[in-house]
């Protein structure tokens, strides 16, 4: 029996109120299904690798470790070579070997740089986790 027509207001107004607050089950099960949507997209990314590794061309097997070896490349020269070379070009102005006005060779973007290796060290994470499992080529 609805009295006065208070009835739907007070399920609308239960409704909204549902909406609003969210239970602990509830956000455990969005929770759960968060990391199985993230579990398929690693799982995607592990099978992709897997193909990659196995392609006889090396300009799809050997990307990986391309950027890899130019990581290192550039961070040798920044974090070894360039300051030697500062140091080097110093004094061979002093000399007068190099003229006064000329400046040292240039640094690195560093910023740039780190955000590439640290990608390419992630990437090379899970490939050590595949060795020590067992996962061979």
């Amino acid at each position: 029996m609805n009295i006065l027509g208070l009835g739907g207001v007070i399920d609308a107004v239960g409704k909204v109120a549902d909406d609003l607050f969210t239970s602990d089950e509830e956000r455990g099960r969005q929770a759960l299904e968060q990391r199985k949507i993230e579990a398929d997209l690693q799982q995607g990314q592990i099978n992709v690798n897997q193909e990659e590794a196995k392609h006889a061309s090396i300009f799809v097997a050997g990307w990986r470790p391309a950027v890899g070896w130019c990581g290192v490349a550039a961070m040798a020269y920044q974090f070894i070579l360039y300051p030697m070379l500062v140091w080097a070009w110093a004094v061979l102005q002093a000399g007068g070997y190099v003229p006064a006005g000329l400046t040292p060779p240039p640094m690195l973007d560093t910023e740039a740089l780190w955000v590439i290796l640290t990608g390419i060290l992630g990437i090379g994470s899970l490939r050590t986790v595949e060795k020590s499992k067992g996962v061979s080529r």
